[in-house]
């Protein structure tokens, strides 16, 4: 009984193969944007009913189908690369059928790809069928619906960006909370951000360890993972890029950057002004002294290479006590000797002796680069005096907010809205002339400094320590 159904089976596969083999072969192509969409249950298999009627009705056999659950905005779809991989290796099938233009491509690279295809693209619901047959006017119609197509997804997201200006500017964080919020929907029905009452609280102990300089980030890393600090997605502990944008994020004192400009939130914030303040100068300090630890252990080793083959040298020791180096023979062995460091020592002493010229020869230099340097300073006092001109007018303007507020001539809530803003842009004004106020002086100073100590490098270089030797 099992052979004969057996039997019967392999013939009607066999039958449909046939069937195939006789008709015009296309793939089918059904997208929806969406992942809602596809959630809806009606996107895709209607488009997949559609296309199956119609290749019914036009003696179109389908020999694969590809479906894409994504945006098409950006190329690199799954499934329509897997489309095109398999296009180009069954040459046989030179047809796709699809509902309409915006489902196969919404951008103009992914239309190129296909028009280099030179396959048969059937837009079901649009009646047309386009081929390198085709006349020129119903490519020309067919490039103005991608065109539009494209449109089409540009002005959404252009108005997106639109949309989540304006929220931004009115106070409301638009898009998804930071660690340490949460979105929610105010009383208005507005979407907006609250503290998180799980992680929020570990968040403020975050910038609190921070502010006191005596952590690594590596261990408030750990502190925070020993307080229960986790991602949203997965769960695992924050790693320390993602502790260090923390760290960095205004939002978390109730102001916030978006798109270059400085925005009063309305959300509570989860540290002070002052704490974050603090956690900047400390991660600041730490990024201006965060040295390299010296990674090897021999001062010539990544210095030099071969004059016989060009190869690396470097460094070992013999006997517990004598460092030879020698080539590594990375491109084959090497004839060169093994040299004493004492030998290469003495070669780098003779170098740095030719850098050797007198004190009055460096008065010289000390008072060209000194006048060089004039247009710089100038530009330099010019930059302090936009500064110190801007936190004038900024402080102007608080000033007279505050006085409309007192006069009735605005709102308080616009008074508390732009107050905050404008202090915190001449916060920064300030920061920023600070910095500058003998920024000039000190470059130069070091430059001096660079040159002192390589006319002098010769008699030093005998006097540093060994480990010293490299870095000098």
């Amino acid at each position: 009984m099992a052979r004969p159904r057996k039997g019967k089976q392999h013939a009607t596969r066999r039958s449909a193969r046939e069937m195939l083999d006789g008709l015009r072969k296309a793939v089918l192509y059904a997208r929806v944007s969406t992942q809602e969409q596809e959630r809806e249950g009606f996107s895709i298999p209607a488009q997949i009913k559609l296309i199956h009627g119609y290749a019914d009705l036009n003696g179109i056999g389908i020999a694969a189908e590809f479906i894409d659950v994504e945006t098409a905005r950006k190329t690199g779809r799954t499934q329509f690369g897997l489309m095109l991989d398999y296009l180009r290796k069954h040459l046989t099938v030179r047809g796709i059928l699809v509902e309409k233009t915006d489902r196969l491509y919404r951008n103009l690279k992914d239309w190129v790809t296909m028009d280099d295809l030179g396959v048969e693209i059937h837009f079901v619901k649009e009646g047309v069928v386009l081929s390198g047959d085709s006349r020129s006017s119903e490519k020309f119609m067919h490039g103005i619906k991608v065109l539009m197509a494209k449109n089409y997804i540009d002005n959404l997201s252009e108005e997106a960006r639109k949309g989540m200006k304006e929220k931004a500017e009115q106070g409301y964080w638009p898009t998804l909370a930071p660690l340490g919020y949460r979105n929610v929907r105010g009383p208005d029905g507005r979407k907006i951000i609250e503290i998180d009452p799980e992680r929020g609280p570990v968040i403020t102990r975050l910038f609190e360890w921070c502010a006191t300089g005596r952590f690594t980030l590596r261990e408030l890393a750990d502190k925070a993972r020993e307080a229960g600090l986790r991602n949203r997605t997965g769960g695992r502990p924050v790693r320390v890029s993602t502790l260090h944008r923390i760290l960095r994020n205004r939002v978390y004192s109730g102001v916030y950057e978006w798109k270059g400009e400085l925005c009063q939130g309305h959300h509570a914030p989860l540290v002070s002004a002052e704490t974050w303040d603090n956690a900047q100068e400390v991660l600041d300090a730490r990024s201006a002294t965060n040295v390299r630890a010296r990674p090897m252990e021999f001062p010539f080793t990544g210095l030099m290479t071969c004059g016989h083959c060009g190869c690396a040298m470097v460094g070992e020791i013999k006997k517990g006590r004598y460092i030879y180096y020698h080539c590594t023979g990375f491109r084959g062995k090497c004839g060169e000797p093994y040299v004493r460091q004492e030998v290469i020592e003495e070669r780098f002493r003779e170098v740095l002796g030719r850098l050797h010229f007198d004190d009055e020869i460096f008065a010289l230099i000390q008072q060209a680069i000194r006048e060089g340097h004039a247009d710089e300073r100038r530009e330099h006092d010019e930059r302090i005096e936009r500064l110190r001109a801007e936190a004038d007018r900024l402080l102007q303007r608080i000033d007279t907010l505050y006085m409309d507020r007192i006069e009735g001539r605005i709102t308080a809530e616009l008074h508390d809205r732009l107050a905050p803003v404008w202090r915190e842009e001449r916060a920064r004004c300030l920061r920023d002339m600070e910095a500058l106020f003998g920024a000039e002086d000190a470059m130069i100073d070091d430059g001096l400094a660079l040159l002192d100590f390589a006319r002098n490098a010769a008699s030093g270089f005998e006097k540093w320590p060994l480990a010293d030797k490299r870095s000098g």
